[in-house]
């Protein structure tokens, strides 16, 4: 049992807080009242309310006793029944002055505190908490000392100014703290009114001495007018905002007041006014419009001022110019389209036939969905031009978008509302320009997209070319769904290469190749020459130029697969014409093949010509490349060595290996095509390919790259009027090579008589025109053999090859089992 004998004494005050001469005896061990989120100070009177059974029989047995209690705070403010270990050992003791017995069984007591104490030991007794303690009393503060003085004077101001500042401290306890000069009560007394959390008033409570607890109180001063202040700067903002939105919506009350009066409407409402009417009107689907109709009450309910209000009026006025349900009506007259296209173009009937075709498809069923149609070809062919005739042929606005070098998915499917200067993608400012829902949009370069960390632009293509899901394209601006399926989509490339193989393969593919020297001439006549005459203000009457002349231009001043050289060309002799007229020289100006120098200078290109004689170990090749096709010479050197291959020219890996492949062909053939084998292990064979500044690649150049090791490995001639063109395998294969069109022009052009090619080659002279095949013979194989039969010549003695000019060379011996097709 705790011992209830011994005694402390203290001098007892009053509610007035002033000093008695009666001095109270406090026993050592008193009933314990545990606290809730409050520490009490000696000489402060607070009511309290008791609701637990433990501390309603501690109050009891006090009021039994001599009417003192401990009162010790929580440590945690959620324990119901707290112990030992969850109170603060160092309390107040107490003196309960009244007691009042409350209807719902609670209690409530007003309680004055009396001195310091520490518990010593806590336990439970007759159903509640006492604990035996210590009185503490405080140690003497010297009179004169100045510190002391400075922090009463310091404190006293800064309850003074937490007051200014909304501190809610009581006038009376003002006048207390400003008469008291007993440094302790008065660091109690500021520390009880200062709100403080339990365990900062505990550490007050804990301070016996009073210096270092007026120092405390003082930090706690210092940092709550920190707060106030702070505090105060929010409110005094806050509320010049709030004054500052009732100023301008008293002054916008009057100011409808004011239009109203002089018969003027308020903007806002004709704008939403305005708005309505174009939604109506715009025909959009119902979800849509929904959508539209929300944020349309969301700009009404904001502020005309607000950065969001220009943000969403920009998107309402998108969205009601766009073409939701407005489209032009398809030409289906397929003799009227057919006119149109041979007025703009020249040949390409394939392609035209195609047109026809899904024109004729459109005739039958409304809304068909077709493959997305991609003109290839080399640069200048009319791939741009022939979409926008294509779109004149059916009647539809034509859009052309540039992709070329676009990074950004972004830029297809548009930046969201929340980024600024945020815009629709390049898709839907395409509609939005069309003024329809049904234009022709020409998507232009598609193999020139990029990628990088903004997205890859060619996976966002996927939706939208791809039939059986653009029905529903969502761009990120608009946030609605939109159809593109009435949409006719084209696409342009000049290779298919980089063009991802998910977007190649919803497409279909048309080939355009480059134009023959007769097909030049003819396009010239017809459209590039009326087309310059007219841009540069001449007529006919002004100038004629000859067919001679239009043909030496193609062959000497322009070497390219389509037309874009040519048409400047043209346009530079209009020009010149031009400035003749305005000078006022009216005569009309002929060119003609005898003065064109005159108006173009010196020829610029030098035609591809053939080898002028027979040569050991330089063969003709046939190459493709994206501007049209090329002759290529190989030119092979046996030198003293260890039988290495070196290769020069800057080939590419493909065009590596072919050279390999060949050189391990013509190893394990020696003795059949008559070379010595003892020549590999002391020759080194270089092969070279002039214009060593341009890369090469590719394993077309396999058969002639054969041709002319076994020449110069078997110091046999290679005809100098035969080119070749096709892939070699080890065994001596040749397999099919692309481009042979290009090829056959290129030939044409430096007047080879003899085109060697893969007999899988054979269908794509198909396509080809006739008037190609005039003056040459076309060799069809499958095996290198075939093509060393018809394109080297016999061994040259060492007397005749002595005198290279005056040699007579010999006829090659008649292939017998080559399928040589004269044309």
């Amino acid at each position: 049992m705790l011992d209830e004998t011994q005694t402390h004494n203290i001098t007892e005050f009053g509610a007035s807080g002033g000093d008695s001469n009666e001095q109270l005896q406090i026993p050592e061990v008193l009933p314990v009242l545990p606290l809730r989120d409050i520490v009490i100070y000696p000489f402060m009177i607070v009511p309290l309310f008791v609701s637990r059974e433990r501390s309603i029989r501690a109050v009891d047995h006090a009021l039994s006793e001599n009417r003192m209690i401990l009162l010790l705070s929580q440590k945690d403010l959620d324990k119901e029944e707290p112990t030992a270990e969850d109170l603060y050992t160092m309390g107040t003791v107490a003196l309960v002055m009244r007691m009042l017995k409350l209807p719902d069984g609670r209690t409530r007591i007003l309680v004055q505190g009396l001195a310091r104490a520490r518990a010593e030991e806590i336990a439970e007794t007759n159903g509640f908490l006492s604990a035996r303690l210590t009185v503490l009393h405080e140690p003497p503060v010297p009179e004169d000392s100045l510190e002391v003085e400075a922090l009463i004077r310091n404190v006293r101001a800064l309850l003074e100014k937490a007051a200014n500042l909304g501190k809610n401290i009581s006038p009376e306890v003002m006048a207390i703290a400003a008469n008291l000069d007993d440094p302790g009560r008065l660091a109690d007394l500021a520390a009880s009114n200062l709100e403080l959390r339990v365990e900062e008033a505990q550490s007050v409570l804990n301070l016996v001495d009073t210096l270092a607890r007026l120092r405390r109180v003082n930090e706690l001063l210092n940092r709550e007018i920190e707060v106030l202040t702070v505090q105060q700067e929010i409110n005094t903002q806050a509320r010049a905002d709030i004054d500052r939105s009732q100023r301008e919506f008293f002054l916008r009350q009057q100011l409808k007041a004011i239009q109203a009066e002089l018969g003027e409407g308020n903007e806002l409402a004709e704008e939403i006014a305005q708005f309505q009417k174009k939604i109506a009107a715009a025909g959009m689907p119902p979800q849509v419009e929904e959508e539209v109709q929300r944020q349309l009450k969301k700009l009404e309910r904001m502020h005309p001022d607000a950065a969001e209000t220009a943000t969403l009026r920009n998107w309402l006025e998108i969205m009601v110019e766009l073409p939701w349900s407005k489209s032009s009506k398809d030409n289906l007259d397929l003799a009227k389209a057919a006119r149109i296209l041979d007025e703009d173009h020249y040949g390409l009937e394939k392609v035209k036939e195609r047109i026809l075709e899904a024109l004729a498809v459109r005739k039958l069923k409304e809304k068909p969905k077709g493959p997305i149609l991609c003109l290839v070809g080399p640069p200048g062919v009319g791939k741009t031009s022939l979409g926008r005739s294509i779109a004149r042929a059916l009647d539809r606005k034509f859009v052309r978008l540039s992709l070329g070098g676009l990074h950004d998915e972004a830029e297809i499917r548009g930046h969201r509302r929340t980024y600024v200067g945020a815009m629709p993608g390049r898709i839907i400012q395409a509609l939005q320009q069309a003024g329809t829902n049904n234009p022709l949009i020409m998507l232009d370069e598609i193999d020139k997209v990029g990628a990088d960390f903004r997205g890859d632009p060619s996976s966002a293509l996927l939706e939208v070319l791809d039939p059986e899901q653009n029905n529903s394209f969502r761009d990120n601006y608009l946030g609605v769904p939109f159809d593109l399926s009435n949409v006719m989509f084209m696409t342009t490339a000049n290779v298919l290469d980089t063009i991802q193989p998910a977007l190649r393969d919803r497409m279909e593919i048309i080939q355009l190749s480059g134009y023959t020297e007769e097909e030049k001439l003819e396009i010239a006549r017809r459209h590039l020459l009326p087309k310059q005459m007219e841009e540069n203000g001449i007529t006919p009457r002004h100038l004629q130029i000859s067919r001679r002349a239009l043909a030496a231009i193609i062959n000497q001043y322009t070497q390219e697969a389509g037309l874009r050289q040519l048409e400047r060309e043209i346009g530079k002799i209009c020009r010149k014409v031009a400035r003749r007229v305005a000078e006022g020289r009216t005569e009309m100006v002929r060119v003609s093949l005898k003065n064109l120098h005159e108006f173009l200078g010196a020829p610029k290109v030098q035609p591809d010509e053939i080898l002028r004689r027979d040569q050991i170990g330089v063969a003709t090749g046939l190459a493709w490349t994206a501007v049209g096709g090329d002759v290529l010479f190989i030119e092979a050197l046996r030198v003293r060595g260890k039988g290495n291959l070196v290769l020069t020219g800057q080939l590419g890996d493909v065009m590596k290996e072919s050279a390999q492949a060949a050189f391990s062909y013509a190893k394990a053939r020696a003795r059949e095509l008559g070379i010595p084998e003892e020549d590999f292990n002391q020759y080194d064979l270089h092969i070279h390919i002039p214009e060593g500044a341009i890369p090469k690649d590719g394993p077309s150049a396999g058969i002639t790259l054969a041709t002319a090791m076994v020449s110069v490995l078997s110091q046999r001639p290679v005809r100098r009027d035969v080119a070749m063109t096709g892939e070699i395998t080890l065994r001596g294969n040749v397999l099919p090579v692309g481009g042979i069109k290009e090829k056959v022009l290129a030939a044409r052009r430096a007047r080879v008589a003899t085109i060697i090619l893969p007999q899988q080659n054979r269908r794509d002279l198909d396509e080809i025109p006739k008037e190609l095949f005039t003056n040459l013979r076309f060799v069809f194989v499958d095996n290198v053999q075939q093509v060393f039969r018809e394109a080297l010549r016999e061994k040259i003695s060492t007397a005749t090859s002595a005198s290279p000019r005056q040699a007579k060379l010999p006829q090659a011996a008649a292939p017998s089992s080559t399928d040589s097709t004269p044309v």
